[in-house]
């Protein structure tokens, strides 16, 4: 197996696409250190002991993003670090204490013990909140690539603090980077959905879910990009394990506006009580392309929209977040 042998570290290993990339790590055989705020919370671990593999070859350690050294004992002699950690919530009120120094404080927490560790090469999770929100104009003619950065202005003066705090981390990603030496490879996906392993709910499941329980007469006027978790997962790995693989992979199968989500669940499950109209006459927000090219040297062809939110209807269901026939 590729990763008999190694040991990795990934951190926030509870959380969503974490629970998937330990799971592809398992079944490769890799042996991973899995941190946690809390070990003893069996709604953080219960659901990554259950994995194949885990008995043998999953061990946890107790970690805290903003606790400085605490990730040190986690990725000591580690091959590599998968980090995962930072928060994803929409309804903020102190953005600074609940995002912004989560993400900047803690990546750079993170990074400071696997320069302790002399570990040559990390993956961070990112997101296209770092890449595509600027002044520049989006269109559904416009693609979007790894080229692109988010501008922090532009987020701040739009109160975005979720893109914020990604756009700040990932700048801090880069210069932390420069200045030590340390090969890092940021993977950026967009709204990620897909099956869930964790007992709890994530922020882009949560998305679904919302358009489905008839709790809403209306969908956002947003356009958004979606992508499936197993793809993002599998794409973490393979940034560790393709030598050539470098810099950050954009990680988008599609953007759709709010209606046009509607209209595909619509299809699959027509008894759901949908939201009918817009939340907003305004004109609906604009789609755009995000390339898929380099994504794509890696080996992964992205799961279509379509499989993802079937995938995660029936999660949500077989979790018991929703229940119709």
């Amino acid at each position: 197996m590729t990763g008999s042998g190694k040991t990795v570290c990934v951190t926030g290993a509870s959380g969503y696409i974490a629970s998937w990339i330990v799971k592809l790590l398992l079944d490769r055989g890799y042996t991973v250190r899995a941190t946690v705020r809390d070990t003893a919370d069996p709604k953080k671990t219960l659901h990554l002991r259950a994995l194949d593999g885990a008995e043998d070859r999953l061990h946890f350690f107790q970690a805290s993003l903003l606790e400085e050294g605490s990730f040190d004992a986690a990725v000591d002699g580690c091959d590599t670090v998968f980090h995962t950690a930072s928060p994803f919530y929409h309804n903020v009120k102190d953005p600074k204490a609940e995002l912004l120094d989560p993400a900047v404080k803690g990546t750079l927490n993170v990074l400071g013990s696997c320069k302790k560790a002399s570990i040559r090469k990390v993956i961070v999770t990112s997101s296209n909140a770092a890449v595509a929100y600027n002044e520049k104009p989006k269109t559904p003619e416009v693609i979007v690539d790894e080229t692109w950065f988010s501008d922090p202005q532009f987020c701040e003066k739009n109160q975005q603090w979720y893109i914020l705090s990604k756009t700040l981390a990932e700048e801090a990603v880069w210069k932390f980077s420069r200045d030590n030496g340390i090969e890092i490879v940021t993977i950026n996906p967009a709204m990620v959905i897909g099956p869930l392993l964790q007992p709890t709910l994530n922020t882009s499941a949560e998305a679904i879910l919302k358009l489905i329980t008839g709790s809403s007469s209306t969908y956002p006027n947003v356009s958004s990009g979606w992508v499936n978790v197993k793809d993002v997962a599998l794409a973490h790995i393979l940034a560790y394990e393709v030598p050539s693989a470098n810099g950050r992979y954009c990680m988008v199968e599609r953007v759709v506006h709010y209606s046009e989500l509607v209209n595909i669940i619509r299809k699959m499950y027509p008894t759901i009580p949908f939201p009918a109209n817009c939340a907003d006459d305004k004109p609906f927000a604009s789609t755009y392309q995000v390339s898929k090219e380099k994504i794509r040297s890696l080996g992964i062809e992205l799961v279509p929209l379509e499989t993802s939110i079937k995938e995660t209807i029936e999660s949500l269901k077989e979790k018991g977040f929703v229940s119709f026939d």
